[in-house]
């Protein structure tokens, strides 16, 4: 990903929540969401990082149509050899394509490259698709959940786990 493609990112992440998070939030919060906005926070933190987040994005000939993120394991209380999955948007127009299948792949792959023994993720406990999504690549749920609240809806994630060294 280069800086030159946080605006597309940001349209695809924000189009992305709307589409995907439709009924699992408030509407509300999700008609409010600036792509604008986000981009300028990807620009702060593409910028202004540390070097350890990857941030991989998928192009057609028309340009950018995905974006995934990983990273360290993000955990206050216990420091991890883990990795995490941070995010994976793909545009709407173009679900069911494989784009999103590729790039969970290559960040798995440069995961485990990396010597990660394992890769976890965080997902909405009622976004089934996404849910079945990961299953499907090897992740399962661990038992693990956290609390998560949009404008005072509950709206609970679920950890998920997948062993990087088989």
């Amino acid at each position: 990903m280069a800086l030159e493609d946080c605006d597309r990112v940001a349209e695809i992440r924000v189009r992305g929540w709307q589409s995907a998070y439709r009924g699992l939030m408030p509407q509300a919060y999700l008609d409010a969401m600036s792509v604008a906005e986000d981009a300028e926070r990807h620009r702060a933190r593409f910028t202004g990082g540390d070097g350890s987040v990857t941030n991989l994005v998928a192009q057609d000939e028309g340009g950018v149509v995905g974006w995934a993120c990983h990273g360290p394991y993000r955990d206050d209380e216990r420091r991890t050899e883990d990795a995490e999955l941070y995010a994976i948007y793909v545009d709407p127009a173009h679900y069911g394509t494989g784009i999103g299948r590729l790039l969970l792949a290559e960040s798995v792959r440069r995961c485990a490259g990396a010597g990660h023994a394992r890769m976890f993720l965080w997902v909405l406990k009622d976004n089934a698709r996404a849910r079945r999504f990961y299953e499907r690549a090897g992740f399962t749920a661990d038992g693990a959940e956290e609390p998560f609240e949009v404008q005072g809806v509950p709206v609970p994630e679920v950890r998920y786990v997948r062993d990087l060294t088989a």
